[in-house]
């Protein structure tokens, strides 16, 4: 067994409520990425699991290589679908993990309108199909980046900072802010029951091709046995999160959260500079970390200076990381 697939059996040590989850049809939007990859494989792999999973995403080939291992399980589904349009089933999806939305930087750059309207149109098309169909929790994955450039040391629940709306850039956090007001609008005149995550720079062995975010393309470049080249100085300040902790996090708000409320996402032990996060992977990789700023493309990045995470309010529910960042990247570089 991968150190990945140890440390996800490790989520079911957690004093979950599984049970709850029994007869139900669980639905994975963004089923491909990073996030949702993972959280399938923790649900599928759950020795006591009484439900069927629906892994939805757009590209047929990635899940058929991503999910092979499920392939035959009369519990396990792929959906092909694209949240820019509504959903067509007559499945009752009892609980939907909304995962899915444009997370690379160069999808900001090329395509922002797509960006806007992904983040935007796939909460009202998830939560009307839901209303509609015996839906009894739904889990909107957001971002970090919805505090913006935040004067808090900690950023808690509670925090917001400035996002420029005139750069497209602001593509991104401006409309998760935007979809995080849409679900409790739906809470507060529908009646829906959504709970909101929101995750910080999270990493894991799973993440695509086009991925393009800095963590991965520091690990692709270890991979291929080359020096980490840091395109900026790295001195922006991050909390980051082990996919297989972001996971449990999503699976103890999902269970346990209240109504209506958003609950940081974030290991608070692993709060690292993005020389520090490259240092630590080429360290591991016996390999070097080299400059070439380029001043065009770090206009297209985050330029968020600091983004440190409070994390009290999903510690209050039983959480807790599995591992030490060292130990996590270790398992990240290794692979599935």
């Amino acid at each position: 067994m991968s150190v990945y697939l140890d440390d996800i059996s490790r989520i079911y040590d957690f004093p979950l409520d599984w049970e709850s989850l029994n007869g139900s049809n669980i639905l994975v939007t963004g089923a491909t990425g990073l996030i949702g990859s993972c959280m399938v494989d923790a649900l599928m792999r759950y020795p006591g699991r009484s439900y069927h999973v629906y892994a939805a995403g757009r590209n047929e080939q990635r899940a058929a290589e991503r999910f092979a291992p499920y392939q035959g399980d009369a519990a396990f589904h792929f959906l092909r679908y694209d949240v820019l349009e509504p959903l067509q089933s007559e499945v009752p999806y009892h609980y939907i993990i909304h995962a899915a939305s444009p997370g690379s930087p160069n999808f900001f750059a090329s395509n922002p309108v797509e960006v806007m309207k992904a983040n935007l149109s796939g909460v009202s098309h998830l939560i009307d199909y839901g209303l509609q169909h015996q839906m009894r929790r739904m889990l909107y994955v957001s971002s970090g980046e919805v505090y913006g450039e935040c004067a808090d040391p900690l950023f808690t629940e509670q925090s917001s900072g400035y996002i420029d709306c005139t750069n497209p850039r602001a593509c991104y956090p401006s409309s998760k802010r935007a979809a995080e007001t849409l679900c409790v609008a739906y809470v507060a005149e529908y009646g829906a029951d959504v709970v909101i995550a929101r995750p910080c720079h999270t990493y894991g062995p799973c993440f695509t091709e086009s991925d393009n975010r800095a963590y991965a393309q520091f690990i692709r470049q270890v991979r291929q046995g080359r020096d980490i080249v840091l395109r900026s100085p790295g001195t922006q300040l991050r909390s980051w999160c082990y996919v297989v902790d972001a996971v449990c996090a999503l699976l103890h708000i999902l269970l346990k959260g209240e109504r209506a409320q958003a609950y940081n996402v974030a290991d608070d032990t692993s709060h690292l500079t993005i020389r520090q996060l490259a240092e630590l992977i080429a360290r591991i990789g016996g390999c070097q970390v080299r400059f070439d700023v380029d001043e065009a493309l770090m206009r297209q990045n985050n330029i968020i200076s600091r983004a440190l995470f409070d994390t009290t309010r999903l510690r209050s529910l039983g959480w807790h990381p599995i591992a030490d960042v060292e130990h996590c990247m270790r398992s990240t570089l290794s692979g599935l």
